[in-house]
């Protein structure tokens, strides 16, 4: 699978924002949806949960939608098959994030256009844990 062409320093400057909404983040300690976003977590960024089957994750109310979220969301991560992907990132335009990233795996043209098309930055089929290691540690 392509993954997007972002240079490394564009990436490096994506993890200067610190408020990510993490769209189908698992409260399974085991799975990527959990793991990457507790690691973010663990090394200085706010995350903001978005699962409507769970209350809590990591100490931290969840959201049902990203619209619920009050604060400023900066990064709208997602953990959703790309078959899904749209609707959230219909929903992620509305709260007018700077990008939107879809972990590895993930990857929808139709929905990474209507963000583009919006000023958005889009970010696909990469890990931010992975990312962020290879980058800043």
């Amino acid at each position: 699978m392509e993954r997007d062409s972002h240079t490394d320093e564009e990436i490096k400057q994506i993890f200067a924002l610190k408020k990510i909404a993490v769209v189908g983040m698992s409260k399974h300690f085991i799975k990527a949806a959990h793991f990457v976003p507790k690691y973010l977590s663990d090394n200085g960024y706010d995350i903001t949960s978005v699962n409507p089957t769970s209350e809590e994750i990591l100490g931290k109310k969840c959201y049902n939608s990203i619209l619920e979220i009050n604060e400023e969301i900066e990064i709208v991560d997602i953990f959703r098959p790309s078959d899904q992907v749209l609707p959230f990132i219909q929903e992620a335009i509305k709260k007018k994030p700077k990008v939107i990233w879809m972990q590895e795996g993930i990857h929808n043209s139709e929905a990474e256009e209507l963000a583009r098309k919006e000023g958005i930055t889009v970010i696909f089929n990469r890990c931010m844990l992975a990312e962020h290691r290879r980058l800043l540690r």
